[in-house]
């Protein structure tokens, strides 16, 4: 049974008054993006999107402004809808749902989380998220109990009667991600919300997030145009262009293994040293064919996940090739000074 908690297949969105027309005509003649908009002067949103999202993953889309992004994620609690395609949440037909029910799902069972806030002015910081809880019809006491303890998990404790013109850009934005965890919903989705900040405040709010993610094990949907962050948040990336999806992978996999030169163009300069393992480098040890006589029983050992980071510091303390071991601990790899050179470079060679 798949473990998917969303599931896209075949999202189309094409803005304009002759949306449907130009939707025919780019399925009977496979029409570009340009096409579209000479022909029937409409907009190519979002463009044939298909993939799905296990529970408890953090799910990063990025791409370069234009690229679909946002409109793709606003698609998911449908804000946005598709022209064509199909959207499952939480098992439950998206485009199906009439607007109570689609009211209901929003206001349990999915979150948002802006860049731009839009915080009640008027209201304090303690019932600006207690405000999704007010909407469901919770007693007042209940309100401000689970906006306590979502404040506290935001460390916010203490600016509970605070307005937001009396907080920072990023405690305004720990604010946002409180409310949206108010409803304890089992969907996050997150458009750009730490962009706009400096980048000392935005790694904190990304440690934060990160730790807050392992611990409640929300499935997140994670909007970024910033590769460093997508790396560093994502479990996977799905990588945008043109309304479509150009690559979906890991952080690994997206940057040793770029689908075409615009990804290869996104990961020139990212670091490799973290992100690639030694299972990816290593050569299988029945495949082994030393330069010289070596004495495995003196090697070192390390685990097939170990990085190229710490594969590095093993190297420079030995003149011994690394042996990496399995989860069992069995013996199943080689990795030696030019296999580690050769990951530094690129990955597997």
């Amino acid at each position: 049974m798949s473990d998917a908690v969303i599931e896209l297949s075949s999202v189309w969105k094409i803005f304009g008054s002759n949306a449907s027309t130009a939707m025919e005509a780019v399925r009977a003649r496979n029409l570009s993006k340009a096409d579209v908009l000479r022909e029937f002067n409409c907009v190519v949103g979002i463009a044939d999107v298909s993939f799905s999202v296990d529970k408890g993953e953090i799910f990063c889309v990025m791409g370069l402004s234009g690229s679909g992004k946002s409109t793709l994620v606003r698609h998911l609690n449908r804000l946005i809808e598709p022209t064509a395609g199909e959207i499952t949440v939480l098992g439950q037909d998206m485009i199906s749902l009439n607007d109570a029910d689609l009211r209901e799902v929003r206001a349990k069972r999915i979150g948002m989380v802006f860049q731009h806030m839009a915080l009640l002015p008027h209201r304090t910081v303690r019932d600006n998220v207690a405000f999704p809880l007010q909407v469901r019809g919770e007693p007042k006491s209940r309100r401000w109990e689970i906006s306590q303890q979502c404040l506290d998990r935001v460390d916010l404790t203490g600016y509970e009667d605070r307005f937001p013109r009396e907080l920072s850009g990023g405690m305004q934005q720990r604010v946002g991600l409180a409310r949206a965890l108010a409803s304890d919903p089992d969907v996050l989705l997150m458009d750009e919300p730490f962009s706009a900040l400096d980048p000392l405040i935005r790694r904190q709010l990304q440690d934060q997030f990160m730790t807050l993610s392992a611990e409640l094990g929300k499935t997140t949907v994670f909007i970024t145009h910033d590769l460093d962050e997508a790396i560093r948040i994502g479990n996977r990336i799905a990588i945008m262009k043109d309304g479509r999806i150009v690559q979906i992978g890991t952080p690994e996999d997206i940057v040793t293994r770029p689908a075409d030169d615009y990804v290869r163009d996104f990961v020139e300069g990212i670091s490799k040293l973290k992100l690639v393992f030694a299972h990816s480098i290593m050569v299988p040890i029945d495949e082994y064919v030393p330069s010289r006589p070596i004495d495995l029983d003196k090697s070192p050992r390390a685990h097939h996940g170990t990085d190229l980071d710490h594969l590095i510091d093993i190297a420079i303390t030995t003149e011994h090739v690394t042996v990496i071991t399995g989860d069992d601990g069995d013996d199943i790899g080689i990795v030696d000074r030019a296999t580690l050179l050769k990951g530094i470079q690129g990955g597997k060679a």
